[in-house]
């Protein structure tokens, strides 16, 4: 019934949705603009290799294991002068290196629907990437398409309660990558891609004033906020290959670049 059937573009919410979508065997686009996706199309493009990670295993014996560094969490790694979860720590001088990065949201739904025939990660630096990327891999397998806004978890939550905190800035970013996509959209992947021309001109401003954006600010990131807002500053596309991202393109031979 909650399955958005029998549209073939659909959007679906954090864990649950990955696990759906997973389910069904769709391509899916995982979206966590503040910060999972944004970082990991940001190190991708600085020519880093990125091995995502569940948070509830243990990463940094993993990082150990395939001879690459564990993502430390943003101000710890900023007073070492390390790359974090925050997308502007990454830099050329990391050209080439393995980093092993762990997230509640974004490496969470990444590590449920890794099995999936697709498996891309999407952003608003790279929405008309990501979006030209699925339909280009839609011609070549023709599985459905699930966009998956991860959200963020509340701090704070009562037992039993559910966790999951819709986001704005997960749920624009995927509005605009669904206002690219072939195929028919669910009634919900319309309202969302709608939700996004509507917030066009203003991205920046409300993602820096939404809950997210002021969370991330009064941590001192306010760099994070305006470089993920950025829509479409990247042609960089991470697709899963195994256990770390590749550049779509080396797989399914189009240029995301």
């Amino acid at each position: 019934m909650f399955g958005q059937a029998p549209y073939p573009v659909k959007v679906e919410w954090g864990r649950r949705g990955a696990m759906e979508a997973a389910q069904r065997g769709d391509i899916v686009i995982v979206v966590d603009v503040l910060s999972f996706s944004s970082t990991v199309t940001t190190a991708l493009h600085a020519g880093c290799d990125i091995y995502p990670y569940p948070p509830h295993l243990d990463g940094k014996a993993y990082a150990v294991q395939i001879g690459g560094e564990y993502i430390l969490g943003r101000s710890e790694a900023a007073t070492l002068g390390k790359a974090t979860l925050s997308p502007v720590s990454f830099n050329p001088s990391h050209k080439g290196k393995k980093f092993v990065l762990t997230s509640l949201n974004g490496a969470f739904c990444t590590w449920i629907a890794d099995k999936v025939p697709a498996l891309l990660i999407g952003s608003l630096l790279n929405a008309d990437a990501a979006a030209m990327a699925a339909n280009k891999i839609w011609e070549k397998i023709k599985a459905d398409i699930t966009v998956v806004p991860c959200g963020e978890q509340w701090n704070e939550s009562e037992e039993n309660e559910d966790t999951l905190r819709p986001s704005i800035e997960d749920y624009l970013g995927a509005g605009a990558i669904l206002s690219l996509l072939d195929g028919e959209k669910s009634p919900e992947a319309e309202v969302c891609t709608g939700a996004f021309h509507s917030a066009k001109d203003r991205l920046s401003e409300l993602i820096w004033d939404c809950g997210s954006g002021r969370e991330l600010r009064a941590k001192g990131f306010e760099a994070d906020v305006v470089h993920c807002s950025r829509l479409n500053a990247f042609s960089t596309v991470p697709l899963l290959a195994g256990n770390k991202f590749i550049h779509a393109h080396e797989k399914y031979n189009f240029l995301d670049e």
